[in-house]
């Protein structure tokens, strides 16, 4: 058993479920709520931090100096369209995106996404174990490993599997601690 392989596919899915994460709005302005947006552009979508300079100038703003002012209005509809709850502002080639605070019900509703991308992780790793173990089961019908190689092995996958759920159950945590903070 390749334990180096498993923890590499199950890190794989952990940075995923990261990625996912970033995009989740919290109470705090962040350029990574803009990350998984696309913008129709030039016949293709096209990732919005492609488009112009995103900065976060304080807690409260995010701002986009948008390189193609003819691209403007294609950004402003992504925005609209994108659910993130944010009311874009133009002004020239600026495009000021005011962060509103939550209500408590959008927190509560944030609070179950981040829930669900987690559940969403653990399947994955949990899907990474049972692949693993299966070829484990095939070496042992082989007879390339023996059956208390078999329950070693087994063993061993299951604290690494247990390691990356734990991993997943914390950062859920701090993501909605984030989210229902004031």
């Amino acid at each position: 058993m390749d334990s180096i392989k498993l923890k590499s596919r199950m890190d794989s899915a952990l940075s995923f479920f990261e990625k996912e994460l970033s995009s989740v709005r919290t109470a705090r302005a962040s350029s990574t709520m803009l990350d998984n947006l696309m913008v129709e552009s030039y016949g293709t979508k096209t990732p919005i931090n492609q488009l112009g300079n995103i900065n976060v100038p304080d807690p409260n703003t995010i701002t986009i100096q948008v390189w193609d002012t003819s691209l403007l209005n294609n950004i402003v509809n992504s925005i609209i369209e994108s659910n993130l709850g944010i009311n874009p502002q133009s002004d020239g080639s600026l495009i000021r995106l005011p962060i509103p605070k939550l209500s408590e019900e959008r927190r509560l509703e944030l609070s179950k996404i981040v829930s669900k991308y987690g559940e969403s992780a653990k399947i994955s790793v949990r899907n990474i174990r049972r692949d693993t173990l299966d070829e484990l089961k095939t070496d042992e019908k082989e007879k390339i490993i023996s059956q208390d190689e078999l329950k070693k092995y087994s063993s061993e996958i299951q604290l690494i599997t247990d390691e990356f759920i734990e991993k997943i159950d914390a950062i859920v945590l701090i993501k909605q601690k984030e989210i229902t903070q004031v």
